[in-house]
């Protein structure tokens, strides 16, 4: 399979390669730059850009987009209703821009169209990183917090978990990230099970992976 990443920074790039990885169970061909984009609102600008570019321009199958939650909505149960779309869910957002630019697209390279796998780490993707090693980080004390008014940590208390410091060089980053995804490259379930924006990225990645192949077969030539 022929993968190509979004992302915010290269520490959350090469954390997705070893989750994207585990999830499909193979190492997939990655597209090779990755995107990246500064923040959030540089995500959804790029987003119909990188689609078009891949479509047009290269032979990947699927778009892989995770993106921290930061302060939010998070994207529940209620959002997976049929036409349903919350203007402040970041998932919704990033499933309605593929959608609604895919569609404009015409057939290219031998496909129909670029697919798409999601992931929205609440409140942050140290938070993932932490998932196995402390308890108390799941993407439902997060929400359960802020209905409550009281948080249970912040953004900044997580990459100090991770990290150690809050300062971190872009090596130390990419370290401790790949140290902490390792735990769930041979088994994911407790990392979708705790947080369902990884969940759902990876229930996106098992549909491209299991999709029947939109290229149509080439009879063989007749014989004389």
């Amino acid at each position: 399979m022929n993968v190509a990443l979004l992302s915010e920074s290269p520490a959350d790039e090469a954390a997705l390669r070893e989750l994207v990885t585990g999830v499909l169970r193979v190492r997939p061909r990655f597209i090779a730059p990755g995107f990246r984009a500064r923040g959030w609102p540089n995500v959804a600008q790029l987003l119909p850009a990188v689609i078009r570019h891949l479509h047009f321009n290269t032979d990947a199958e699927a778009l892989v987009v995770a993106v921290d939650a930061d302060d939010s909505v998070v994207h529940g149960e209620a959002h997976e209703r049929p036409g349903y779309f919350h203007p402040h869910c970041r998932m919704c957002q990033l499933r309605a821009v593929h959608r609604q630019t895919t569609k404009k697209l015409p057939p290219a390279r031998g496909r129909e169209r670029l697919l798409r796998a999601v992931g929205v780490a609440v409140p942050a993707i140290e938070a993932w990183y932490l998932c196995g090693r402390d308890p108390a980080v799941t993407e439902a004390a997060w929400v359960e917090g802020n209905a409550r008014g009281v948080r249970p940590y912040s953004r900044a208390e997580l990459k100090l978990r991770v990290y150690a410091t809050d300062r971190p060089s872009l090596a130390h980053e990419i370290e401790c990230a790949l140290r902490e995804v390792e735990r769930h490259r041979s088994d994911s379930r407790r990392l979708e099970h705790e947080f369902p924006g990884f969940a759902a990225l990876a229930g996106d990645l098992r549909s491209v992976r299991d999709r029947p192949s939109d290229v149509s077969p080439v009879a063989p030539p007749r014989p004389p």
